[in-house]
């Protein structure tokens, strides 16, 4: 088991534990965190945009380049932003700060 801290958009931390080869996404949606994945994780939209913390950017493989081409379609892009679909946690990454951003494009309702 890992351990993941979730920044919720209120700025509470919230800290879970999930098995290695999940990803950001499927890490939040068992713990129902506000976030929502409209595509289901086939890297057809950006609403699980989630901001890295900048210390664990660099641990994490680079994004492809269809990952970057859907992240030019997130609210709020940063220099540390990924899809959480497509960060899949592994023990390196054991303690990763997400931080979900203070608004998303919500294909189900608009924030």
């Amino acid at each position: 088991m890992v351990k993941v801290t979730f920044i919720e958009r209120n700025g509470s931390q919230r800290v879970v534990e999930a098995p290695e080869g999940l990803s950001v996404l499927e890490i939040a949606h068992r713990h129902k965190l506000d976030i929502e994945g409209a595509c289901e994780g086939s890297l057809a939209c950006a609403t699980c945009h989630v901001v890295i913390d900048p210390d664990w950017f660099p641990k994490l493989k680079p994004a492809s380049e269809d990952e970057e081409d859907m992240l030019d379609l997130a609210f709020g892009l940063t220099a540390t932003s990924r899809l959480g679909c497509q960060v899949i946690v592994t023990r390196e990454l054991d303690g990763i700060v997400v931080r979900l951003p203070p608004s998303t494009r919500n294909m189900a309702v608009d924030k």
